[in-house]
């Protein structure tokens, strides 16, 4: 799944059709319990499942999985240029990175020519609304173009959750600065047989404005 409106890669074949993935070597960053790498391991691709957060790859480990899981930074990783033909990324790292573009650049350099790197994130237009599923969150409540990070901080004033705001322009510079050539930008509309609703998604919301923004580029 892309992100909370239920996209699929089975119908959405953003990395190509599922057949076209057997043998092929992937890279999903930001992966957490790997999720995405377990689906591409079923289509016969060879994934490697890459998070920061050690206590995230525990729980794939305790769910199973025969691909390797490494335990990095996004924007440092341990792999030879060209050790790739696809890197995907759903909601995973980008949001969470001061400079994006650090990630970009190294997802570029570990992909093969040709390979594809196709990543969502919170659609930047929620950034305007208040992160809440009702009536409530459909009204402007901040500038769509305040770059200013949310944090959140323990007790002690340390921060434990940051997360950074990059417009859809900004977004669309940062991959073509990259190095990057934008194939398709994809924003889902929310379907009629999803139901679910938890923290700001909602089927009220979901069908007024984008919650999810999937970018699919490729190395020339």
């Amino acid at each position: 799944m892309w992100g909370p409106e239920g996209l699929d890669e089975v119908e959405a074949e953003l990395l190509g059709p599922p057949e076209e993935l057997k043998g092929k070597d992937v890279l999903e960053i930001g992966a957490g319990a790997a999720q995405c790498a377990r689906w591409l391991a079923a289509q016969g691709a060879h994934p490697v499942a890459l998070d920061l957060s050690h206590r995230q790859l525990q729980h794939a480990l305790r769910i199973g999985g025969s691909f390797p899981l490494v335990c990095a930074d996004a924007g440092a990783l341990p792999f030879a240029d060209g050790s790739f033909d696809l890197a995907c990324s759903a909601y995973g790292a980008l949001p969470f990175v001061a400079d994006p573009r650090l990630v970009l650049r190294e997802v570029r350099r570990v992909l093969r020519p040709g390979g594809r790197f196709v990543f969502s994130v919170t659609h930047p237009i929620r950034w305007a609304f208040p992160d809440e599923p009702g009536p409530e969150g459909l009204s402007v409540a901040a500038s769509y173009f305040d770059r200013t990070p949310y944090v959140e901080q323990d007790e002690e004033g340390r921060a434990v959750y940051v997360e950074h705001h990059r417009t859809l322009g900004d977004r669309v510079r940062d991959i073509v600065a990259s190095g990057f050539r934008l194939v398709d930008l994809v924003e889902p509309e929310w379907p009629a047989w999803n139901s679910s609703e938890w923290g700001g998604w909602s089927p009220l919301r979901g069908a007024l404005i984008p919650g999810t923004a999937v970018f699919v580029c490729e190395r020339d």
